[in-house]
């Protein structure tokens, strides 16, 4: 597929920004799969294939990022790892033999319950960490399902985490945040090489934009966690890309 060098342009810069939101909110890929969809015009399953090698080497820079500054913490995590992956393997399987549309048409709604969730009780979201582990009736079904949709259409997927680790596991954000990138990165792993057996990975635009979402990634991770209150700075952010997600969902924002 031949692009014009404003195409590479806006792809690099759309993938760059995609890779900070995803790094301290989540829900960027609804600007990396509006660029694969409607600028580059990609078809909507291979353009979901596409996507993940982006998210894939995002996630390695963010966890690196983080790492650098001594957030990632996995001993109370290896459970959410482990059913989270689960789940995302059955997820990619079900989108490589079904459409995408249902979903998305799920997604808005969910947006519309997410942002009540978020602007009801701020201060839930702005605490420090006091770590519970969730039961295991709760924690199994909650992430197969997280896992589930990460691996059908990843769009949102780290919206849906946060509010999990922060509502109810009593992670603070940027510690939610550090547990989301490690997760993603490793389930993306298997995602994307079913997507690529499949043949539903365009190779040359998903490295080209996996490029501007690394670096978005891992400088967001590396400088913006010392960022005093940064805490709260996510949150804000996170209303913002929920808002920004509604109104592109209902029709209110086209690209």
């Amino acid at each position: 597929m031949n692009l014009t060098l404003i195409e590479y342009i806006l792809a690099m810069l759309g993938s760059f920004v995609a890779g900070s939101i995803n790094t301290l909110a989540g829900n960027g890929s609804i600007i990396t799969l509006s660029i694969l969809t409607d600028l580059i015009g990609l078809p909507a399953n291979i353009a979901n294939g596409t996507n993940r090698v982006g998210v894939l080497l995002q996630a390695a820079g963010s966890s690196k990022g983080f790492a650098k500054n001594n957030i990632t913490d996995l001993s109370k995590s290896k459970h959410i790892i482990l059913l989270t992956i689960i789940g995302a393997i059955l997820g990619v399987y079900v989108a490589t033999i079904v459409s995408n549309e249902q979903f998305l048409f799920v997604f808005k709604y969910l947006m519309l319950v997410m942002l009540l969730i978020i602007l009801v009780k701020p201060e839930r979201w702005l605490r420090t960490s006091d770590v519970k582990a969730l039961p295991w009736w709760m924690s199994v079904p909650v992430f197969l399902a997280l896992g589930f949709y990460g691996g059908f259409i990843q769009m949102g997927m780290g919206i849906f985490f946060l509010a999990v680790l922060v509502l109810i596991s009593k992670y603070s954000i940027m510690e939610a945040n550090a547990i989301k990138t490690i997760v993603i990165f490793i389930y993306t792993t298997i995602v994307l090489a079913i997507f690529a057996w499949q043949g539903l990975v365009d190779w040359k635009i998903g490295i080209i934009m996996a490029v501007g979402q690394t670096l978005g990634g891992y400088l967001t991770a590396a400088y913006a966690t010392k960022i005093p209150d940064i805490n709260t700075w996510a949150y804000r952010l996170l209303i913002l890309i929920i808002i920004f997600a509604i109104l592109t969902q209902f029709g209110f924002i086209k690209f």
